[in-house]
């Protein structure tokens, strides 16, 4: 990524969950300030990355029903076949699991992989551990959607709390209808989604690529012919 897409993409507005902790930020930074003036500067260094870090930036997303969009920024840490969690109600099989981590600079604002309704909405308690651990996707804290496609079955998508990350934010509600892209969650500060999919799906991504959540495509289904139409969101 250049420097000129890296200041466009920290120039951006800030969702509306930021709101409250940039201010406790910036407020702490000013008392800190009345015990030593290095502290007000560093104080304000972390408002900034506060600000950053809660940052929701537009996204122009392909509108392709067999395409599986990233519903997060991040590093691909897994693309592995394997049984659901059993929470989810996606049967036994084996299915196609790509997850993707987030580190406490990437944008943190969640959306939906592909166009569905929200057939399950399930939370579940759970650990801490380091997100990138395989098995935190049945140990740890988390909170899953079933969306129910038109065209290719039932889809997981599982937001996931890592060592940092201890609040897990989902909009989405049971029978509300999502576009591909959509924003659905948000996870305070750092941590993993896994989207669990039919294993017709071809994976498009390895371990180790960056995926832009709205943007990258994870996975395909079948073959898409012509040009991808795409909506900026």
């Amino acid at each position: 990524m250049s420097i000129i897409d890296s200041v466009r993409n920290a120039l951006v507005p800030v969702h509306r969950e930021g709101y409250k902790f940039i201010a406790a930020f910036f407020a702490a930074s000013v008392l800190l300030g009345f015990i030593a003036e290095p502290l007000f500067w560093i104080g304000l260094v972390l408002t900034v990355w506060c600000a950053y870090f809660f940052r929701d930036p537009e996204r122009v997303t392909p509108l392709d029903d067999d395409l599986v969009i990233s519903p997060a920024d991040g590093r691909v840490s897994s693309v592995v076949r394997m049984t659901p969690p059993m929470e989810l109600g996606l049967g036994t099989d084996e299915m196609l699991r790509i997850s993707v981590f987030m580190n406490v600079f990437n944008c943190h604002v969640n959306r939906a992989p592909v166009k569905g309704r929200v057939v399950r909405k399930i939370h579940s308690q759970g650990s801490f551990l380091n997100a990138e651990l395989d098995k935190a996707s049945t140990e740890n804290e988390r909170s899953a959607l079933v969306l129910e496609t038109a065209r290719h079955g039932e889809i997981g998508v599982i937001q996931i709390a890592g060592l940092v990350a201890r609040r897990i934010l989902c909009w989405a509600e049971q029978n509300e209808q999502l576009d591909a892209g959509e924003r659905f969650g948000l996870i305070r500060f750092g941590s993993r989604l896994d989207v669990f999919l039919p294993v017709s799906a071809r994976p498009m991504v390895s371990v180790g690529q960056m995926a832009i959540a709205g943007e990258t495509m994870l996975a395909e289904f079948g073959s898409t012919k012509g040009s991808v139409v795409s909506r900026r969101d």
